[in-house]
């Protein structure tokens, strides 16, 4: 079976596998550090609640047969350490079964989480990192030489999040179609960066150019990963390069260090093989893999036909284990960015003398001065969340008013999410949110204030409430 395996994809697969495992780090952490306030047994959205009405074939997760805080933070930090013990090597250092183990349990403890994570967890790179941690589990360890068809398998993966992200643009907004969409994304995209007032700031000739090679990198190029090398290669290689540029523009959680990894294991052949060749993997291992490939094959009929039709859809999963997935982002992009602004006073009456002090979060915008911040690959969930609920609060209808009812209580779990807590002693009497038209400031304006945006206040979003108004809702 010398066609099954190449030493030359040693390099490749170990990259791979070492920043998944890093991710996975990140994500475990995440969870531990965020889930008491969104769906701990007092959070937003309770676990306890979902699974008792989604049945566990629906939502595979362990949480279905015990949970509690103390339990899932456990499980979260298990997660994390594994995840840490595997990116330093652990699974180089085991045998190969034991290798595959390791993945495995990995994959299946954030599949747990995921399950039951709700709308906190209803992105598409949640599916992206399980459905490739699925693959890693077939790639065996520096024991063996890896598995060709599990990395043309890592290539499939590639390909379907970088042509459907194409795709899904290409039939969506028109700004995509006439190459003016980079006129609004940097501003008006979920969590900017610390970087996104400069880019915003390009000559529009340079976006229209972005937006062009854009187009290039994710419906033309990736169509070369399976060409032979160095092609296929090279191919990877501009679309590592295109996904740093996204990297540097703004934050997307783990999303463009998945693609980055899944791109670093199609090119590093380009860089040769191994000192000595590796040896070949034992058949049981061969059996398991070619198995694995028939089953990838097999779920990706709806993905792929997915790309195919006018109504294609977006970070679709098509089975509760999130095996072979549906990608895509931004088909449509928002010329306005409007941000919810939380403000609480301490003031039982409020009126026009009443003095409103504003809750500050760690990455959304805010205080008009304030540079926004590098996360990613960290993921912050109510951030999100807060950026659709601007859109449309029916984003918001499940959990912003339970949102409102913790930071009338000065709950902890919850304030700890924050970035500036105005009330740290005694709890507001009273909460209000408005909507603000936020636009990044021009040079000249940044030059004078010192401000990177410039706000406007448009609507509220919900008049002051006081606790008792909320019994009974947490």
């Amino acid at each position: 079976m010398a066609w099954f395996s190449d030493s030359g994809y040693w390099l490749g697969r170990l990259v791979f596998q070492r920043v998944l495992a890093v991710l996975y780090l990140v994500a475990f952490v995440a969870a531990a550090r965020q889930f008491r306030a969104l769906i701990g047994a007092r959070g937003m959205l309770p676990v306890p609640e979902f699974v008792a009405r989604v049945p566990f074939r629906a939502a595979p997760s362990v949480f279905h047969w015990r949970f509690s805080d103390r339990f899932f933070a456990l499980w979260s930090w298990s997660g994390a350490v594994l995840a840490a013990a595997v990116a330093a090597g652990a699974a180089d250092a085991v045998p190969l079964w034991a290798a595959m183990v390791l993945w495995a349990v990995l994959w299946a403890m954030y599949l747990s989480v995921v399950n039951v994570g709700q709308t906190w967890y209803s992105f598409g790179w949640e599916s992206l990192l399980l459905e490739a941690g699925t693959l890693a589990v077939f790639l065996g360890n520096a024991a063996i030489a890896p598995p060709v068809p599990v990395m043309w398998l890592l290539r499939w993966l590639l390909f379907r999040v970088e042509f459907g992200a194409g795709l899904i643009k290409m039939r969506g907004d028109h700004c995509w179609r006439d190459l003016t969409c980079l006129y609004y994304h940097h501003e008006t995209q979920p969590m900017p960066g610390p970087l996104s007032w400069f880019f915003h700031h390009l000559p529009g000739p340079l976006h229209r150019v972005e937006v062009a090679a854009n187009h290039v990198a994710q419906l033309a190029v990736p169509v070369l990963l399976f060409t032979p090398q160095p092609i296929a290669g090279w191919a990877a290689v501009a679309m590592v390069v295109t996904q740093l540029w996204l990297v540097l523009s703004g934050n997307f959680a783990w999303l463009n260090w998945v693609t980055i990894a899944l791109a670093l294991s199609a090119a590093a052949p380009l860089w040769g093989g191994p000192a000595a060749p590796l040896p070949a993997p034992p058949v049981w291992f061969a059996v398991l893999a070619l198995a694995a490939t028939a089953g990838v094959l097999v779920l990706s009929y709806r993905p792929a036909r997915n790309l195919l039709t006018r109504q294609q859809m977006m970070n679709t999963s098509y089975e509760s284990l999130h095996l072979v997935n549906s990608y895509g982002a931004f088909g449509s992009i928002t010329r306005v960015r409007r941000e919810i602004v939380v403000e609480g006073t301490a003031d039982a009456v409020t009126g026009p003398e009443t003095t409103w002090l504003p809750y500050e979060f760690r990455g959304k915008p805010g205080d008009v001065r304030r540079l926004p911040r590098q996360y990613a690959p960290y993921h912050l969930r109510l951030d999100w969340l807060m950026w659709f609920a601007a859109l449309s609060p029916a984003y918001a209808r499940s959990w912003f008013v339970p949102f409102v009812v913790r930071l009338l209580e000065n709950d902890r779990d919850t304030l700890r999410l924050l970035h500036r807590n105005p009330f740290p002693d005694l709890p507001p009497a009273r909460i209000r949110a408005r909507v603000f038209r936020y636009r990044f400031t021009t040079w000249r304006e940044l030059r004078e204030t010192r401000a990177w945006w410039h706000r406007t206040e448009e609507r509220e979003f919900l008049a002051p409430v006081a606790r008792s108004a909320l019994r009974g809702r947490r």
